[in-house]
């Protein structure tokens, strides 16, 4: 037996990680089409494409190495963007997982900065560390894409280098050729100190008590 991702609904207090199904395409056919200036080095569908998209992941997500998630806002009710748990790694047993990679991840302009982004790494990250009992959870990123490598530092993941020719390149123009993979990681001695400042993150980004 080896060991299956099923990711399960993840609720926090600005957005809720629902498993996705073909009801999310619209919300995010509309997502992804709001403003398309951040995603240079990392492929979005486009509207037209959601449909084939949403199809795609759940696909993978049937050979039980994707769990794929629509990232839906609390404040609207609507998706809002896309990410995933991806490569389960087992190495002690096939029955406990002990790595798995946070990915696949994208958002619409409007929810870029709202504090999203980072209560949805504090769901995945959790439930990785707290319920699968991992030893590291793996992000990565295109080693040009500065944006999305600031973005993932400052989730509390530590670089830990370049692997050159690692995948291959979704940057427009770059269709059969490799990129560099910037590599971060957040293991299990770090996690507490990780969920700290996370949610200290999300906190600004919540009303004040009244």
């Amino acid at each position: 037996m080896t060991f299956t991702l099923e990711g399960p609904v993840l609720e926090g207090a600005l957005v809720r990680l629902e498993p996705l199904q073909h009801r999310h395409a619209a919300g995010l056919a509309a997502a992804a089409e709001e403003n398309r200036k951040t995603y240079a080095f990392t492929w979005v569908p486009r509207a037209d494409e959601m449909g084939d998209y949403v199809d795609a992941q759940l696909a993978r997500a049937a050979t039980g190495l994707l769990a794929p998630y629509a990232q839906v806002s609390l404040a609207t009710g609507q998706a809002v963007g896309a990410t995933a748990y991806l490569e389960p790694r087992s190495w002690r047993t096939d029955e406990r997982l002990d790595a798995v990679e946070v990915g696949y991840t994208w958002l619409a302009g409007s929810a870029q900065g709202t504090g999203v982004n980072a209560e949805s790494k504090l769901l995945l990250f959790r439930h990785a560390f707290e319920q699968w009992g991992v030893s590291r959870v793996d992000l990565k990123t295109d080693a040009r894409n500065s944006r999305s490598r600031a973005a993932i530092a400052s989730v509390g993941a530590r670089f830990e280098g370049v692997l050159r020719n690692w995948s291959r390149s979704w940057a427009p123009g770059e269709d059969g050729l490799l990129r560099d993979s910037a590599m971060f990681a957040v293991t299990a001695d770090e996690w507490q100190d990780c969920e700290r400042r996370l949610a200290q993150r999300v906190a600004r980004f919540l009303p004040a008590a009244r």
